[in-house]
């Protein structure tokens, strides 16, 4: 008889999603990594997949929790699960803000802790919600007025400016990256205000139209729209990229002086801004903890762990080491893809390359000596990330000493805009010999300088303003990542890797069929899949 409390979690927004959690386990995925559309809103397949990782039936849940985007969830909404054998009565919603809130004092490992969420949009007009938590529960203390428009919000200024750069709304961090290209004082106009712990932004609109709007208002030259190659568009990047930093820097100090907290937790999409959370850091010094799956990807989590302490009537605690919420692949189901065996679920693309695979004894030796050679090669290892950032379970590894790879990679694999930076893993022990950082960076979420003595051997990983969205990986952690890395470093004296994510212009892959359909259609020079070395012929 099941003893343990079982919470799930389930997120009816864009980037939906499921999480389950029993006890110290915690299986959680998001919608596109298993439907494979890029930010999908359902929840459905997620939830079947968990379910199955866990072991366990819908029926037994003791807790369901649903959140969504927009106008609250009615009273008495089960979002159909009744009919499934679920009793009403254990079916709970909860606000947005507040499910990202516990995504990320629950995964913190502090006794307490202000966090800050901002988002482009949570509940009604939410954009900004600020809350204390301590092991008695999550309160909160501010946020933004009720009755500003939503477009005043710090998340929705920055997608108003993505848009109007031809960027959908879900893709700023491609502003971010284009706005160490601009001249931050080429707009002297600023974006927002500050009134007590409320913030109040200067677009009445939302979306590229408000942003158009403000500029036929004030009489500001913008720019043509959707150009991303010109100077003007750069400035209009480093222009938003600089007030978002600004403004995030001020509501995080003026709440720390108020309420006499140093430990800060950020969530909600404006999180995944690395610059600007490197930015408060530095500038407010605030011991910052930023939770990997900080967008959307972490409402499905948030949401578990609100059904689970209403359960249990106790702050649930679990401190994060790594992003690895996803099942793990039995050398068994490898196989069945890398025979291309139809109960692998193998959905290949064209064009379709043949390749050869082997038993290797060290996968982690091996990919290092390929990258070494100059080769770019995909990772597949353990479960994968719930957030965003591939942090060694689902990525494409390479030399970060060339630039010839970052180019490599972009024109035949990633296909992405020639400004977007890629990111280095480095073993926490080297971590301070190479990078400008007195912390640990686990999920990539953090931008830090690069020391200039080492910028010309980090070529393929230094941006143009000389930093880098570095990720520190952990023997305890990532045991298997982290001895590539090592190994790495013992052939090339550089213990860094380049890291991106296993995928091209698709959701990151998630299981090995995905992953041979990927390398199959690709110009990766070889896969590292469990313990099996793959090649093209």
């Amino acid at each position: 008889m099941k003893s343990t409390p079982l919470s799930i979690g389930l997120n009816m927004g864009h980037d939906g999603g499921c999480a389950i959690i029993q006890g110290e386990k915690i299986v959680a995925i998001a919608e596109e990594r298993i439907n494979r559309t890029r930010y999908s809103g359902g929840w459905q397949a997620a939830l079947a997949y968990c379910l199955e990782a866990m072991d366990v039936r819908l029926a037994d849940a003791d807790a369901v929790v649903f959140s969504c985007v927009g106008p609250h969830l009615p009273a008495g909404f089960t979002g159909g699960l009744d009919r499934y054998g679920v009793d009403p009565k254990r079916i709970y919603t909860v606000d947005h803000h507040l499910a990202h809130a516990y995504s990320a004092f629950c995964t913190s490992g502090f006794d307490d802790a202000l966090i800050v969420v901002a988002d482009g949009a949570g509940n009604d007009r939410d954009t900004e919600s600020c809350y204390l938590a301590d092991g008695s529960g999550i309160e909160k203390v501010g946020g933004n007025r009720s009755e500003r428009p939503r477009a005043g919000g710090i998340g929705a200024t920055y997608e108003a400016f993505t848009n109007y750069l031809g960027f959908h709304e879900q893709e700023a961090g491609k502003t971010m990256a284009l706005a160490a290209f601009g001249d931050v004082d080429a707009y002297k106009i600023p974006l927002f205000e500050l009134i007590g712990t409320q913030v109040e932004g200067v677009l009445e609109k939302t979306h590229e139209r408000g942003l158009a709007e403000f500029a036929s208002a004030t009489g500001l030259s913008l720019g043509p729209p959707h150009m991303i190659d010109d100077q003007p568009s750069m400035d209009l990047a480093a222009w938003v990229q600089a007030a978002t930093e600004d403004i995030l820097v001020r509501l995080v100090a003026e709440l720390m002086s108020l309420h006499g907290r140093r430990r800060v937790c950020l969530a909600g999409g404006v999180a995944m801004n690395c610059v600007a959370n490197h930015v408060v850091r530095r500038r407010t010094g605030a011991d910052v903890y930023v939770v990997p799956p900080a967008s959307d990807r972490g409402q499905a989590l948030g949401n578990a762990f609100y059904g689970m302490h209403r359960l249990t009537a106790t702050m649930p605690r679990h401190k994060l080491e790594a992003d690895s919420f996803g099942r793990s692949y039995s050398s068994a189901e490898i196989l069945l893809a890398l025979r291309r065996h139809p109960r692998s679920m193998l959905a290949e693309r064209h064009p379709r390359r043949r390749f050869s695979y082997e038993r290797v004894s060290d996968p982690a030796a091996t990919a290092a000596e390929l990258i070494a050679d100059g080769k770019l090669i995909g990772w597949f290892q353990g479960g994968s990330e719930l957030g965003a950032r591939a942090l060694g379970q689902r990525s494409i590894l390479a030399d970060p000493r060339r630039v010839e790879t970052r180019d490599a990679l972009n024109g035949r694999i990633k296909h992405r805009e020639w400004f977007r930076p890629f990111a280095p893993a480095v073993t926490v022990e080297h971590v301070a010999d190479w990078f400008e950082i007195d912390h640990e960076s686990p999920f990539m979420l953090s931008a830090v300088p690069v020391l200039p003595q080492r910028r010309e051997r980090l070529a393929g990983v230094t941006h143009v303003d000389g930093s880098a969205r570095v990720q520190t990986v952990r023997a305890d952690a990532h045991p298997t990542f982290h001895r590539l890395i090592n190994r790495f470093g013992r052939l090339t004296g550089v213990p860094v890797v380049l890291n991106t994510s296993f995928n091209d212009r698709e959701p990151i892959v998630e299981t090995p069929a995905h992953a041979v359909a990927t390398f199959g259609s690709s110009s990766l020079d070889a896969m590292v899949i469990g313990g099996y070395l793959v090649m093209p012929e």
